[in-house]
């Protein structure tokens, strides 16, 4: 079916379209980039004021006034979303007290740490008080501890909770717990003290809905919990994750597929498809000859459009599976049209309905890959006027892709496997041709009633099996990965690939071999070449590694670590989360000087980790049997020494006595002779030790300019004694002290002390990560919390009001 030819006023009207769709979803993103959130209203206000100009005038004009127009009415919408969101929020004087708050779950609890159990609960009621100024917050996210094995008693329940604010480790690169928060719409995290079944709680269709997907994931454990594969079972099934281990992510994150058990759109693409196909098979053999065509397609459409809502319903109506219903949708409606237009107009379209429905769809690094990579594939292969088949068209696929999405994930500070590209090859088709029929209907027959469990678990086990045998065997390969390269590099390389791909006549054909020969020659494997990259003025980032302490010192091209922060096993590790991602980002080949100041676990966890990612020079340790055994290789003592890097003088100092543990720790001053500044770095001595560096000639007099000084042991009351404060007299002073934490640093006797003798005191838990740079003028301190976005930065949230007692 064809449509009649459009003109007239109509026409240019029509052509306006896109260009609004664009501007509108440039305003949603760039929302997302502003420290502080613009009213909503005034922006709407703005918006039509533009109005007579997007209805009056030459079409370049209206073209300028829709895109001025939809970029502040998308700047609009996104705002009003936030400030609802943002109007939530937990007194600061609430947070860290019992409360009693009473609702329903809303995720399926996950095992955590240390026998925890983890979940999002949705409050009904806040008992006690209703008189809140402010609306409290009615999505929390909750860890249950010392539950002894207990269950939930239900899905309706009564809680007595300790709370606080979104908080989160804030560093340049790496994971940001604040934007996930954001996101999800959680306001306040917490513990669980006491649990109570709550059947007066009102469930409503949320309420209803999480129940049912809970009894869901309960009836699939109990019909194939006891198949090997269960834990892919469960994620392609009912999108529940909480039983994959840390060795299937392990092959998932080698192999780039983690994708495959995130139900998105090859997904419901696949559902949509199967769904398709025999609804018109049965529609032709029913009532086809007494339908018209377009009937026809309408009923096949909503067939499908059920299809794929039951089956995101299922898999836990996640955010991706929300994303790739809507596309689905939108280009399942625009076929059921049978339009005649560019494939870009459902591309246009689904992406101005995943905004309007989702605003805060930017924020996921999933959207940018899901749309990237659509928009990918359209411009190499819609309106192609002959079809390479499909064997040819699934590699081009797949090679398009993965160099096409590669300055993505360069932006997102995430390598591009080699291995992502073979795994994918098999591992797609696989899944689509066999596994998830299979999981569908061997789901219908047990969930039906039939009994024929064993004869599923046995199909789902040999399916399954073979595709993670394939995954497994890709991942053990050496391949390594695309090396970060620039950025506008990558992208000609991405550009060249898919023209060649687009167009393949012997001219491209040859340009794709030479893009694909330039980044064959920039695969990363186990050893990284090439020094660091110059840093003229000498810089030191104390990173926000929550209760612990990471610092990254670099000068010339000299790279220093001291301390790699804390580290829980299976749980958390600064390492992994914070510290390699920073120094990746920053381009660090090596590590040339690693300073350990003690063995704690909040100070040296992670060093594994650290040593199989980086090249590293001198190790030297206040314990350094004990960094030498993790290690495998030797350390050397901390002991007074000074080494001279550019711009810089290290000094080292260690009490001569046998200590061990905090006493034992390594400190170690930086000092800029030409502006006199100095900073100072201490482990964790205690006023002990404070009183031998008094009688020691070391360090050396304060100079003449700053002095900064990183607080002993995260500022205990044990440490940073009064006459020790005095004979150091530091003008700043920096905290490395968890939020809210329960060792309560840094004590308010000694931030007293330190405000008593006019130091300036930061904590990197109101601060995030401190950037000091040693300039000819003396040391520049910046904070980085005050560049980030509004939900971080603005006066009403944390860290504006966070205070140091």
């Amino acid at each position: 079916m064809s449509e009649y030819p459009v003109t007239g006023r109509w026409a240019s009207h029509r052509q306006l379209i896109p260009v609004g769709i664009i501007a509108f979803s440039l305003g949603v993103i760039l929302l997302y980039r502003f420290t502080i959130l613009p009213p909503s209203a005034g922006l709407f206000v703005a918006g039509l004021a533009l109005l007579p100009f997007v209805l009056a005038g030459r079409l370049f004009a209206r073209k300028v006034s829709v895109m001025l127009f939809a970029a502040i009415l998308g700047l609009g919408w996104a705002a009003a979303h936030s400030e609802r969101s943002l109007q939530q929020q937990l007194p600061a004087e609430l947070e860290r007290t019992p409360l009693q708050v009473s609702g329903y779950l809303c995720s399926l609890p996950a095992p955590g740490s240390f026998d925890s159990l983890r979940f999002d609960f949705c409050v009904s009621r806040w008992h006690d008080l209703s008189q809140a100024e402010r609306p409290l917050p009615d999505k929390l996210r909750l860890s249950w501890y010392g539950r002894k094995g207990q269950t939930l008693p239900g899905h309706r329940l009564q809680l007595q909770v300790s709370l606080k604010r979104p908080h989160g480790n804030l560093n340049p690169d790496g994971f940001r717990y604040e934007n996930w928060l954001f996101r999800q719409g959680i306001r306040a995290t917490g513990s669980v003290k006491r649990v109570e079944e709550d059947n007066s709680v009102a469930c409503g269709i949320r309420c209803r809905y999480h129940n049912w997907h809970r009894n869901m994931a309960e009836q699939a454990q109990r019909s194939f919990g006891n198949a090997q594969h269960y834990p892919l079972v469960a994620s392609l099934l009912i999108g529940d994750r909480r039983y994959l281990n840390e060795e299937h992510w392990q092959v998932l994150r080698a192999t780039g597929t983690i994708h495959l058990v995130a139900i998105s759109g090859l997904h419901l693409g696949l559902v949509a498809v199967a769904i398709g196909l025999v609804a018109r098979r049965v529609l032709l053999a029913g009532v086809a000859s007494s339908v018209k065509a377009q009937t026809l397609r309408t009923l096949i459409f909503f067939a499908v459009l059920c299809g794929c809502t039951g089956y995101a319903l299922l898999a836990g109506f996640t955010v991706p599976t929300r994303r790739a219903l809507i596309m689905v949708s939108v280009g399942g409606w625009y076929l059921l049209r049978a339009r005649q237009h560019s494939a870009w107009w459902p591309f246009s379209l689904a992406l101005l309905a995943v905004l309007l429905l989702d605003p805060l769809a930017p924020l996921d690094q999933g959207f940018w890959l899901s749309f990237g990579a659509v928009a990918l594939l359209l411009m190499a292969f819609a309106g192609r006027l002959r079809s390479p088949g499909w064997l040819a068209s699934l590699f081009l696929a797949q090679l398009v892709a993965f160099f096409g999405l590669w300055p993505m994930l360069m932006l997102a500070g995430q390598d591009q496997p080699l291995a992502a590209m073979l795994a994918n090859l098999l591992a797609i088709p696989w899944l689509t041709l066999i596994v998830m029929p299979l999981l569908f209907a061997g789901a219908v027959l047990v969930f039906a009633g039939v009994p024929a469990e064993p004869w599923v678990v046995y199909g789902y086990d040999g399916s399954l099996g073979l595709l993670w045998y394939w995954l497994g065997h890709v991942a053990s390969l050496p391949l390594g990965s695309l090396q970060v390269m620039s950025l506008p590099l990558a992208i000609s390389v991405a550009a060249l690939v898919l023209f060649g791909v687009r167009w393949p006549d012997w001219r491209w054909c040859g340009l794709l071999v030479a893009a694909m020969g330039l980044s064959v020659c920039s695969v990363s494997g186990d050893s990284v070449d090439g020094e660091n990259p110059l840093v003229a003025i000498p810089e030191v980032r104390v990173l926000d590694v929550g209760q612990g302490l990471a610092v990254v010192a670099r000068t010339g091209h000299k790279v220093m670590i001291y301390d790699t922060g804390p580290e829980v096993k299976g749980v958390y590790s600064a390492v992994e989360s914070v510290l390699i991602p920073g120094l990746r980002a920053m381009g660090v080949k090596a590590i040339d000087l690693l300073v350990i100041s003690h063995g704690d676990s909040d100070h040296a966890g992670g060093l594994e980790a650290l040593a199989e990612a980086f090249p590293i020079g001198d190790i030297v340790s206040g314990e350094p049997e004990l960094v030498s055994g993790r290690l495998n290789r030797p350390v050397k003592r901390c002991r007074q020494d000074v080494w001279l890097w550019p711009g810089l003088e290290l000094s080292f100092w260690r009490t001569r006595e046998q200590a061990q543990g905090n006493d034992a720790s390594c400190v170690l001053s930086l000092r800029h002779r030409p502006s006199g500044a100095e900073l100072l770095l201490t482990g964790d001595i205690s006023t002990r030790v404070e009183t031998e560096m008094i009688l020691e000639p070391w360090p050396a007099a304060k100079l003449a300019g700053q002095r900064f000084v990183i607080a002993p042991h995260h500022g205990s009351k044990t440490s940073s004694s009064r006459a020790w404060i005095e004979w150091i007299r530091p003008d700043t002073v920096i905290y490395t002290a968890g939020y809210r934490h329960h060792f309560g640093h840094p004590h308010e006797d000694v931030t007293a002390r330190y405000r008593v003798a006019g130091a300036n005191a930061f904590n990197t838990a109101c601060s995030g990560q401190i950037t000091l740079k040693f300039t000819p003028l003396g040391l520049v301190m910046s904070e980085i919390w005050r560049t980030q976005p509004f939900w971080i930065s603005a006066d009403n949230q944390v860290r504006a009001q966070c205070k140091i007692l």
